[in-house]
């Protein structure tokens, strides 16, 4: 998987498929997606982090791997990542791909400040699909013009997805939020799409996800499983237990008989203005709250990628909560569309931010949480949460490293 937006969600999705098609399958656990990454997962081996003895305790088990016949996965199922110029240039030098799946690559691309260009960053992002050999397959965003661009340079079989009527495999129609409750206290519990795919159509129905953006994962999944010769009722039936990763846009119980989209493993400009279309769209009984942090790694996209975000926000939330130094361009914004004083809070902090929203939700209420890692959000998601004992299951950055920070 390589993409900006949707690479873990893509990731799990496709090692579900896997699975189920009864294959031996390995993941990037977590988001071991960097040229660390790639090798832990490629081993099977967890994150030292700064323990010396613990890398060199990871080498010498590598050498021994390298030496043993022990049993291998059949698939590797790996999430290739881009934090600076060259990264994925070294990945494709040791790494021959057989597959690849890209996702959107967004006009407005995360970490853009440490690049020439948002061009430079999808070049590089196009560089395992263009290693793929013809004897394998390349899947594309049908949807995303920055992508099939490179079509003519591939030498692997293409097979595409998206909404595109032009895509192999297609949404037909609309994705559409399933409720349950009545019109006075619904909840939305999933995602429903059709599939068309040659002359078939397929009913998919994804428990716990939402978002029309969301469809995308499940989409190429389903089209990599068909190509390798799944049937599409098998793989529709696995994907039933799927989740999206933690903070993903999970729906999480709140307080106070809430519903809480919980986003905050990551940010940027096309995922939040996702996100928030998808809060737009949801049929409540209450207020649409957004709570919104900084989206880093912006460079002199910072200002106006946060103002614009301010301005969507303007027309969907009755209530936007800003966490972050970045975030106040948002107030700023929604300012300048005369949103009212009352209905904009800032904090310095996500503990503060939660804190506040626990004085002020109601039942019936849908609460948007989203920012950039380095915030935290998840800190704000837990005060609100119906079952904060479950936050380990439930909430991204709960592991002891992240925890101690």
């Amino acid at each position: 998987m390589v993409g900006s937006v949707g690479k873990t969600s893509t990731k799990d999705a496709i090692y579900r498929v896997l699975q189920a098609g009864g294959f031996s399958v390995r993941k990037s656990e977590k988001s071991y997606n960097s040229d660390f990454g790639v090798p832990l997962t490629i081993l099977g081996c967890g994150s030292a982090w700064n323990d010396p003895l613990g890398w060199l305790e990871i080498m010498l088990y590598g050498l021994r791997r390298l030496l043993s016949r022990q049993p291998y996965p059949e698939w590797l199922v790996l999430e290739v990542g881009l934090e600076y110029p060259g990264e994925i240039k070294q990945i494709v030098g040791w790494v021959k791909f057989d597959l690849v799946v890209m996702t959107l690559l967004p006009e407005v691309p995360v970490h853009v400040e440490f690049f020439e260009s948002r061009e430079s960053i999808i070049a590089e992002k196009m560089l395992p699909a263009l290693s793929v050999p013809s004897s394998g397959l390349v899947f594309l965003n049908a949807d995303d013009a920055n992508q099939l661009q490179f079509t003519p340079e591939l030498k692997a079989k293409i097979i595409t997805y998206g909404r595109s009527a032009n895509a192999d495999y297609q949404v037909s129609g609309s994705g559409e939020v399933v409720y349950s409750g009545t019109n006075t206290d619904r909840i939305p519990t999933g995602l429903g799409f059709e599939l068309k795919h040659d002359d078939q159509i397929a009913k998919v129905f994804v428990p716990g996800v939402i978002g029309e953006h969301q469809i995308y994962p499940i989409l190429a999944a389903l089209a990599l499983g068909r190509e390798i010769g799944f049937r599409l009722g098998m793989m529709i039936d696995s994907l039933k237990d799927y989740l999206p990763p933690p903070g993903r846009l999970r729906l999480i119980a709140g307080l106070k008989d809430t519903v809480i989209l919980d986003d905050t493993y990551n940010s940027s400009p096309a995922a939040l203005a996702a996100a928030l279309a998808t809060l737009a769209e949801l049929a409540v009984a209450g207020r649409k709250i957004a709570v919104i942090g900084d989206m880093m790694q912006l460079g002199n996209f910072t200002v106006s990628a946060h103002k614009e975000i301010g301005y969507r926000a303007a027309k969907i939330c009755d209530l936007v909560v800003t966490v972050g130094l970045r975030a106040k361009f948002i107030d700023e914004a929604l300012r300048e569309k005369k949103y009212s004083a009352k209905k904009i809070k800032h904090f310095d902090d996500a503990l503060s931010a939660g804190q506040y929203l626990q004085t002020v939700i109601k039942p019936g209420d849908v609460i948007l949480f989203k920012a950039s890692q380095a915030v935290r959000l998840e800190k704000a998601v837990e005060e609100i949460m119906l079952q904060p004992e479950a936050k380990a299951k439930l909430l991204a950055r709960q592991d002891p490293e992240w925890q101690n920070r």
